[in-house]
């Protein structure tokens, strides 16, 4: 096993550790931990929301939950001779969940699939679910299955959702101001259209004092993908996998988390993925002025993992670029168009006998892929949703008998 540069005890917050993480991008968290290029290591890590969420059937918790405190990342880890304008080539050599440990933390033998209250994060579909709902999910092995959604059983391509690097403190203003001004456009959104700088909540590893002041007042936050990596949420990011960041600062500040078991492409429930807290494996080497030879400076590249199982059969959902609840087209609106499918999907789904909410958890962390099919033929963007059809117990495809409809219970609901 590699050495552990970075360790948690899931029995406690990340407030807590000896070794604090933090959940604020800002270039003046102080590093953890320091590792040299062609070094291998391992970095543990808490489930992105602290262990708010519970094993429970109530989404009380999902309902309430303090999207201040997210997401806790493990690091930052330094590595030697990074400096901005280098790439950071990070290779994926392992991850899972918490190893052979069974507990209440989510990665300890279980996780969670949550759809996010519309007034409290929301998601994707919110306007349509727009209240909080859970199903849990148990690991055995590769295989996840959850007593909130019977008949459904598949291997996860487990995967972290959020690595990145440190920001240089004036991508770090223009990531505000230009977040801001999307705000301002609609300040009174319901969910937000961004989320700003808050210093409730935030943690700022081992900075202390008016230091971690400071970085709480503008650290941003970790929702979005940016430039530096974050949160990007990609479920093919797994074993094998090559990233090569951009180095913003000084000894990169490598930090990350959210780890997954399992996930859907576009995550639509907001939490679609099953949650987790873990471990993750790391190789790294710097490409010495890589940004400027590569031309790779808005975004990572990244080399996809060769591990995901293999299904050869799909019910493929299509959706274009029109609101039929309002019978309004769109031009060219790959989200309009993605939309449609998955609630096409969802409305298949319950002639099966699973409720709409159900449904939606399941397409949230299922390994279903997500493509545009076409930007081209205007006015209508196509988009599809596949859906392997071997995660069913029982026949999901269309036939002359009718669908096999079933009581299949119910998920986490609010009390």
């Amino acid at each position: 096993m590699p050495e552990v540069v970075f360790s948690v005890d899931q029995s406690k917050s990340m407030r807590e550790q000896a070794v604090p993480g933090h959940n604020r991008w800002h270039p003046d968290v102080p590093v953890a931990v320091m590792v040299r290029p062609g070094q291998e290591f391992r970095v543990e890590c808490r489930e992105w929301t602290d262990a708010q969420l519970g094993n429970n059937d109530s989404a009380n918790d999902v309902r309430d939950v303090d999207l201040d405190v997210t997401h806790m990342l493990s690091g930052p880890i330094g590595v030697e001779g990074a400096e901005p304008g280098d790439l950071l080539v990070v290779d994926i050599l392992d991850l899972g969940p918490v190893p052979q440990e069974v507990g209440d933390a989510p990665g300890q033998g279980w996780g969670y699939t949550g759809v996010f209250a519309k007034v409290n994060g929301g998601g994707f579909l919110t306007d349509y679910f727009p209240d909080a709902y859970k199903a849990i999910w148990d690991f055995h092995g590769q295989v996840a299955t959850s007593r909130h959604l019977p008949g459904v059983r598949y291997t996860g391509i487990t995967h972290p959702g959020l690595f990145g690097t440190a920001p240089s403190a004036e991508l770090l203003q223009r990531w505000n101001r230009r977040e801001q001004a999307l705000i301002d456009t609609d300040p009174n959104r319901v969910p937000p259209l961004g989320l700003p700088p808050s210093a409730a909540g935030a943690l700022a590893g081992q900075a202390t004092g008016s230091d971690a002041e400071r970085i709480a007042a503008e650290g941003a936050r970790t929702v979005p993908a940016r430039e530096n990596g974050g949160n990007h949420d990609i479920k093919n990011f797994t074993r094998g996998s090559r990233v090569f960041y951009p180095v913003h600062v000084k000894d990169a500040k490598l930090s990350g988390g959210d780890l997954h078991f399992s996930q859907g492409d576009g995550e639509i429930t907001f939490c679609g993925a099953i949650e987790m807290g873990g471990f993750i494996d790391f190789h790294v080497d710097l490409i010495k002025g890589g940004m400027e030879t590569y031309g790779i400076s808005t975004n990572p590249v990244f080399m996809p993992g060769n591990v995901e199982p293999r299904y050869s059969e799909f019910m493929t959902f299509i959706g274009i670029s029109v609101d039929h609840d309002t019978d309004t087209n769109y031009y060219l609106d790959a989200s309009v168009a993605y939309r449609r499918a998955c609630l096409n999907g969802v409305e298949y789904l319950k002639k099966f006998g699973y409720s709409g909410e159900q449904a939606y958890l399941l397409l949230g962390s299922a390994p279903v892929e997500g493509r545009i099919s076409g930007v081209v033929d205007i006015p209508n963007a196509c988009c599809s949703l596949y859906v392997p059809t071997a995660i069913f117990d029982f026949d999901v495809r269309p036939s002359a008998a009718g669908p096999a409809r079933e009581d299949r219970g119910q998920c986490a609901v609010t009390s």
